[in-house]
């Protein structure tokens, strides 16, 4: 028999379900991303030219932007948990309506209502996960939503090669009605599953929080160790706030706090920037113009489908190993591994005969398209593709997510996170309406752009990230006051956890020794 209590206090069951709400994110890219190229969506909505469909697929985005910004002051108000429910339900809200939409409009509404989940959801799921994760394992549980996305995309896109044998519009309604599935789960099943015990201290709701942590952290025992730790640690970071600091959204201006933002912000405007999602979304569209699969419709989907394959597989090495790895390490990496796959698509593709289709019947009619004398050079192509998603899923795909998660204190944990969120969304929406047009005026230039782009980012996190593995949430402030390029010396650590009283004599000569390890 299941014992449900100690299932929905198991911090891996707590994650992996939160993360349901990563998978409808997934869902609405995958079915999307193999939707828009086949003969009958286009059929339907008129063969939309580049400019409507980027608009198409960036009211998700737009959705997602707006859903990011107000996702803070409501985890804040009526708790993260609560916050994940509404987002469900706006998810099935919006997957019924683009599955009945009667036209472009209706579709825009349905994704629009969408992406006010999805970027609410994005938000919350990894604060959540970060605030009952125990700091060894916040990396592994936070990776657990990256996953997440991978599989519904996995998923969505597999159930879209199915439908799309059907010769009428449910090719596509299919599809997109499946999607508000997870969501429905989701909805029904958190009802069962904690509240976030760092969101119930700063509510003043002491005694809960304390019974929470010792039943993800201790197996119903508040005199656990760790749990004493983390009691002690939590209650001293509230009343350095109450009494110290102002619990004001306007401290994000403040000059430390405001830099701690600036790297959220940015850390998720650069995993965009990687050029993955925009990968995802067009990668039928991309295969086409290359050829890739022979150009029929078939092969091409299934040659783009072996992407999702790698994106998925390549996300477990992240949650096994990020922990051990680190983030600095493992972002800067991951950049330079994307930028150079990307050099070397950007470079093959230059090397074709680039034309513009004129046969009517072709789905890239009026397009750019290009053609290799062999196959040699497609498959080399493909072959990057894939490596350059490996090297994504495997560092950018879950460190975007589980960094800002995990350096801002507090009292302002939601809404710094929401801002950093919104950001991530901001530059998805600009990029899912402007790549379509950019595929056919930069060609392959736009792979060597963001190849760019990788380089830079991967020189920023050097310059300016410190290493945050290992670390309690309530000790980002104090990693935060050192060199991000070196290590933090445990003999400062220590000092400073006693100068802040966030633990007891002893408890200071253990964290040291965890920090000595550690390092």
């Amino acid at each position: 028999m299941v014992n449900w209590t100690k299932l929905t206090t198991n911090v891996y069951a707590i994650s992996l379900f939160a993360s349901l709400g990563g998978i409808t994110f997934g869902f609405d890219i995958g079915s999307n991303s193999g939707i828009i190229g086949t003969s009958q969506y286009l059929d339907y909505f008129g063969h939309p030219n580049t400019v409507l469909q980027g608009g198409i697929n960036g009211s998700l985005s737009a959705g997602c932007f707006v859903g990011a910004l107000c996702a803070g002051v409501m985890a804040d108000r009526i708790s993260r948990k609560y916050t994940l429910i509404f987002a469900s339900a706006l998810f099935v809200v919006g997957s019924l309506l683009q599955s009945a939409t009667n036209g472009v409009a209706m579709l825009c509404v349905g994704r629009a209502v969408n992406g006010l989940s999805v970027g609410v959801s994005s938000m919350v799921i990894p604060l959540y996960q970060s605030e009952v994760a125990p700091k060894e394992i916040r990396g592994r549980l936070v990776s657990i939503q990256q996953w997440a996305i991978t599989w519904g995309i996995f998923l969505a896109f597999w159930i879209q090669i199915g439908f799309q044998k059907i010769n009428d519009t449910a090719a596509f309604r299919g599809p997109w009605a499946i999607q508000a599935i997870p969501a429905i789960i989701l909805l029904i099943g958190l009802w069962f599953f904690p509240f976030s015990p760092r969101w119930l201290a700063d509510q003043g709701r002491m005694d809960e929080a304390i019974k929470v942590l010792a039943d993800i952290h201790g197996d119903g025992d508040v005199n656990h160790p760790r749990v004493q730790a983390e009691i002690t640690e939590i209650q001293a970071v509230i009343d350095f706030d109450k009494n110290i600091a102002s619990h004001r959204y306007a401290d994000l201006l403040q000059p430390g706090l405001a830099y701690r933002v600036f790297l959220g912000v940015f850390l998720q405007i650069w995993q965009q920037l990687t050029g993955m999602n925009i990968i995802m979304f067009y990668v039928v569209l991309m295969f086409q113009q290359a050829g890739i699969g022979g150009g029929g419709q078939d092969t091409t989907l299934i040659a783009s489908g072996v992407n999702y394959v790698v994106n998925v597989a390549m996300t477990v090495p992240a949650i096994l190993f990020v922990d051990r790895w680190g983030r600095r390490p493992t972002l800067i990496a991951g950049a330079l591994l994307m930028s150079t796959f990307l050099w070397i698509v950007g470079g093959l593709m230059k090397t074709g005969y680039w034309y513009i289709e004129t046969n009517p019947a072709s789905n890239n009619f009026d397009k750019w398209v290009v053609h290799f004398d062999n196959d040699h050079t497609v498959n080399a192509i493909a072959a990057m593709v894939y490596l350059f998603v490996a090297s994504f899923a495997t560092t950018w795909g879950p460190l975007g997510w589980i960094y800002p998660a995990e350096i801002y204190p507090l009292r302002v944990r939601a809404l710094a996170v929401s801002l950093s969120t919104a950001g991530n969304w901001l530059f998805n929406w600009v990029l899912n309406f402007m790549v379509p047009y950019a595929m056919q005026s930069l060609r392959y230039g736009l792979y060597m752009l963001f190849a760019g782009f990788n380089f830079l980012m991967a020189v920023h996190v050097f310059l300016a990230y410190p290493e945050t593995k290992g670390y309690t949430l309530e000790e980002m402030d104090i990693v935060f006051e050192c060199n991000p390029r070196k290590p933090v010396d445990p003999e400062y650590m220590a000092r400073r956890i006693r100068e802040l009283h966030l633990l007891d004599e002893d408890q200071v000569h253990v964290e040291k020794k965890e920090i000595e390890e550690t390092a």
